[in-house]
């Protein structure tokens, strides 16, 4: 017998009994689906149909300026306008995780990840990070209200 011989086995899609692996059925389902979910996209772009997880429009209650600089994987300072210091925390947890996603979005943009960003409580209650020199927008308090506490307390200092 020579190492080529493969004892007369034949491969082939369907099994000695004919039963094909997946069902033809699924694998049209796994096709068929996204399809539809580039149609419905497309769709959805085409006619102009409203984004429906933005947060409706509410008027400013009160707005503050803060610089975030992170310093490591953990660490931020964050300033007033004025440039005295909010705070300054070793492990900042949310507000750090802000803060660099803040960072990365100006660094795409080649803008100084130092400036300020707008944070905005809302006449509806809701508190938002909003970039003025790019469209990087956090609804703070959609992560929990431990998250939404660490900004309040925060701001309570300002």
């Amino acid at each position: 017998m020579s190492s080529t011989d493969n004892g007369g086995f034949k491969p082939g899609f369907k099994r000695q009994d004919n039963n094909d692996m997946i069902p033809v059925g699924l694998v049209r389902a796994m096709f068929a689906l996204p399809v539809l979910a580039l149609i419905l996209v497309t769709y959805a772009s085409v006619t102009g149909r409203e984004k429906a997880a933005v947060p409706p429009p509410a008027p400013v209650e009160q707005q503050w300026s803060l610089r975030m600089i992170g310093h490591d994987a953990q660490a931020v300072t964050v300033l007033r306008a004025d440039g005295s210091v909010l705070a300054d925390m070793d492990h900042g947890g949310f507000v750090t995780v802000i803060q660099n996603g803040l960072m990365t979005m100006r660094r795409r943009h080649d803008i100084d990840p130092t400036l300020p960003v707008d944070i905005i409580r809302f006449e509806n209650g809701r508190l938002a990070a909003i970039d003025p020199l790019t469209d990087y927008r956090v609804e703070l308090n959609v992560f929990g209200p431990e998250n939404h506490a660490a900004f309040e307390a925060m701001l309570e200092k300002y």
